[in-house]
């Protein structure tokens, strides 16, 4: 606790109380500001308040970051899954009984128990066995942690899960686009024009006019283009061919060179009377 409040100087406050305490505080709160009310259901267990005025995913992260390590007790119940890694114990011989109990495979190498393959001891949600508890402690493992979670966020007059706290603006703006594209598809099937899909039917419009003009003698400036290049395919061609070289620089002083040496070649070959050939 003392990690979580140096963590939060500065930024946050973190206050912990009686839950009766806590709950006469609200109401007292509530004829100026009622929408605290929201909060009272979610008072119960061992429960505290953060206070701040800063990033709220901020704060939450290092809250979660301040963990301590917690040995397993039979009982409780397991908030994620355990797995005993398989490993050369401490244990001597005389626990292989034990072992056995809990269907692990072990065999004895060099006087210690081996563990001879990873085995999930225990599942997410489900309570510790005395026996599984034993066990991990007598391999010093400390499976689970003590810290903070979060439960609920409140935020002007707003109460929601701490999941929420994930969703940055680019998933917003990705599921907004999302929700766009569909609202286009959707107006566009249906033939009823929308915001959405104006400039989706513009396009298609002007496909349709570009298709027309190219078939027919009509012509204006957006056309004029397409109709050279079904005139003279070779110009699109053209018009596509530099973005070649540009690939490959390193090659253009080279092919400079070589056509210079071509060029002394051919003058040589022309000193030695190629006119024989005219």
């Amino acid at each position: 606790m003392q990690s979580i409040r140096m963590s939060l100087r500065g930024s946050a406050q973190l206050l912990l109380g009686k839950n009766t305490m806590m709950r006469k505080a609200i109401r007292g709160h509530l004829e100026n500001n009622p929408s605290l009310e929201k909060l009272l259901p979610f008072i119960k267990g061992n429960i505290g308040f953060v206070f701040t005025d800063k990033d709220l995913t901020e704060i939450r992260d290092r809250i979660l970051s301040n963990k301590v390590p917690a040995a397993a007790k039979a009982g409780a119940l397991a908030p994620l899954d355990v797995v005993v890694p398989a490993q050369v114990t401490t244990l001597g011989p005389e626990k292989t009984s034990f072992f056995q109990a809990l269907s692990i495979p072990t065999k004895i190498n060099r006087g210690m128990i081996e563990i001879l393959n990873d085995v999930n001891l225990i599942k997410k949600g489900d309570k510790v066995g005395a026996s599984e508890a034993t066990l991990l402690n007598m391999l010093g493992i400390s499976p689970f942690t003590y810290g903070l979670i979060i439960n609920k966020v409140y935020d002007s007059g707003t109460v929601f899960d701490p999941e929420i706290l994930d969703i940055t603006n680019d998933i917003l703006i990705a599921k907004f686009m999302e929700g766009i594209r569909n609202i286009a598809s959707l107006s566009l099937a249906i033939g009823y024009p929308t915001i959405a899909s104006v400039p989706h039917s513009i396009v298609n419009g002007f496909k349709n006019v570009l298709a027309i003009a190219a078939v027919t003698d009509i012509t204006f400036k957006e056309a004029e283009r397409t109709k050279e290049y079904l005139k003279d395919p070779s110009k699109f061609a053209v018009a596509a061919a530099p973005a070649a070289p540009a690939a490959k620089p390193a090659a253009a002083p080279a092919a400079k060179k070589e056509e210079k040496k071509e060029e002394s070649e051919d003058e040589e070959d022309g000193d030695m009377g190629f006119d024989l050939f005219g």
